[in-house]
């Protein structure tokens, strides 16, 4: 057995459902991500994907249903404890969401002061890495979030969130509104966040490309009000090899033609 394997998952949601009023946006779905592993979770507009994540951050509370961190059921943890191992969790926002009136290294370091950091020597010493980690040079440190790039803006964000050296990163729509170029970038660092630290990835996205890239597992969720009780939410999960000879209409309507050509011709 791999050490992987022998160790408890990162995150598990077990039975969990979520219902607003009389819609139910997830029901009766189990999930498992392995620690190490990178899984991006697609589906279409409405599916659940967003709560989904919200769901393993405890930043939406199940309606029924357990959700366990490292093999530990949220739900036993003290006050205390839940906020230690939320340390472990680590959030790229879609937009980057940076502080506008802080500068670049206040920025990154906000975390670690936040957290209880006082040795300003450490702190300096941790922006510098983190940033020079996500290809940004010290000299962007004084300047601020509107006197750089987009592209650069959501680096700083990654950077910043990878500053509590956290053991899943959950990343929100990672290259929207990126060009190619920035799209790619980012794409990278999140398998370089993977292959250097062995953080274990959570990612929402729309962006196929980066599915290809990056997934070492795929989540394909499908909306609940398209199905039965009976039926499973989760119509995919799988590798991309698996993905490649999928059949099921509704996997190969969201994936689309063009892209199930691309990785049928590069099997």
């Amino acid at each position: 057995m791999s050490v992987r394997n022998s160790q408890p998952p990162a995150l598990q949601l077990q039975n969990v459902s979520c219902v607003f009023g009389r819609q139910k946006v997830l029901w009766n779905l189990d999930l498992t991500i392995r620690q190490g592993e990178t899984v991006v979770i697609v589906g279409e507009s409405g599916c659940g994907k967003s709560v989904t994540m919200k769901v393993m951050m405890t930043l939406q509370q199940p309606t029924s249903g357990r959700l366990h961190w490292f093999g530990q059921d949220v739900d036993e943890l003290s006050a205390a404890k839940l906020r230690q191992q939320r340390l472990r969790l680590g959030y790229l926002f879609q937009g980057a969401a940076l502080f506008d009136s802080l500068s670049i290294f206040e920025n990154v370091a906000f975390g670690l002061r936040h957290s209880g950091e006082t040795d300003e020597a450490k702190i300096y010493d941790t922006v510098r890495d983190r940033l020079a980690e996500v290809g940004l040079a010290a000299d962007i440190m004084p300047k601020f979030p509107s006197e750089i790039s987009g592209g650069m803006q959501k680096r700083v964000g990654l950077a910043r969130a990878m500053a509590l050296a956290p053991d899943v990163m959950f990343y929100d729509e990672p290259t929207t509104g990126l060009d190619p170029v920035n799209s790619r970038r980012i794409d990278d660092l999140i398998l370089s966040v993977r292959d250097l630290h062995g953080v274990t990835g959570v990612i929402v996205t729309h962006d196929l490309r980066t599915v290809q890239r990056v997934a070492d597992r795929i989540v394909m969720l499908y909306p609940r009000a398209k199905l039965q009780d009976h039926e499973s939410q989760l119509i995919f999960c799988g590798t991309l090899e698996e993905l490649k000879q999928n059949t099921d209409p509704r996997v190969m309507e969201y994936v689309g033609d063009e892209l199930t050509t691309t990785l049928r011709q590069s099997a």
